[in-house]
């Protein structure tokens, strides 16, 4: 039987509550495997593991659970291990790896920001910025709508206007935010965003960040600006005893 892994915390930390189940169906029960000042919340894996809404919460409520008592390392959902035996060597040859990154992430949670363009604003922000562009689009209008080269060329103009616009803007937000963050880690380019980032925020900052990030909202109008969070820090926490067999979903658990 496989071992499926939610987290990983000090030895000392008190334990789930008992009676506490897991992922699959029907759902798991949840144990703690212990390596010396380290332990692992753990259940068996279930055979077939996809990422359905349930087994996304009950991974969500296991860690929720456990991190209400102090720091807990999240791995990511469907990280699963062959046995019990490789979860426990796997803590004990990293030991101090664990034990660092349980120290650095204490009380601290992760906030993911994604930031993307309204067109229509960001099109008219772009006109109203670059009198060339303004002027070749007046000279189309002038000429009933222009050739069909002259709107070539003015389509090419605005659309190197707005990649140049996508790159300064990203760089704007991620800039604002970062000095309420211990840490920032760029998460994997996503369609239709020009932003997608995570950022370690101490627990007591952040309002501080939520108030930064309403202020990005303000500053930066033609822009959709999507704040995720609290969620436990998984994108500063390495893979655990394996890689996820199924996606990374669980990064985005109750975030909407």
């Amino acid at each position: 039987m496989s071992t499926y892994v939610y987290g990983i915390m000090a030895a000392s930390h008190p334990s789930p509550p008992e009676g506490m189940a897991g992922v699959g169906e029907p759902p798991r029960p949840v144990r703690v495997l212990k390596a010396g000042e380290l332990a692992a919340v753990v259940s068996d894996a279930p055979e077939e593991l996809r990422p359905k809404r349930r087994d996304l919460l009950a991974h969500q409520n296991v860690l929720s659970e456990a991190g209400a008592a102090g720091c807990v390392l999240p791995m990511r959902f469907g990280s699963v291990a062959p046995d019990d035996a490789t979860v426990t060597e796997v803590l004990t040859e990293r030991a101090e790896h664990y034990t660092e990154r349980l120290r650095a992430l204490d009380g601290k949670v992760e906030y993911n920001i994604k930031a993307g363009h309204v067109e229509e604003a960001v099109l008219h922000r772009v006109m109203s910025e670059n009198p060339d562009i303004r002027a070749q689009a007046e000279a189309n209008r002038r000429a009933g709508g222009g050739s069909y080269d002259d709107r070539l060329r003015l389509g090419e103009m605005v659309a190197g206007a707005v990649k140049a616009r996508e790159a300064e803007d990203g760089a704007a937000v991620v800039r604002a935010l970062t000095p309420e963050a211990a840490a920032v880690s760029a998460g994997p380019e996503s369609t239709g965003w020009l932003v997608n980032a995570s950022f370690l925020v101490d627990r007591e900052a952040a309002a501080r960040f939520l108030d930064a990030a309403e202020q990005v909202r303000r500053d930066m109008p033609h822009l959709e600006l999507r704040v995720n969070g609290p969620l436990p820090p998984y994108s500063f926490v390495e893979p655990g005893p394996s890689e996820p067999a199924a996606s990374t979903a669980g990064a985005d658990v109750g975030t909407g």
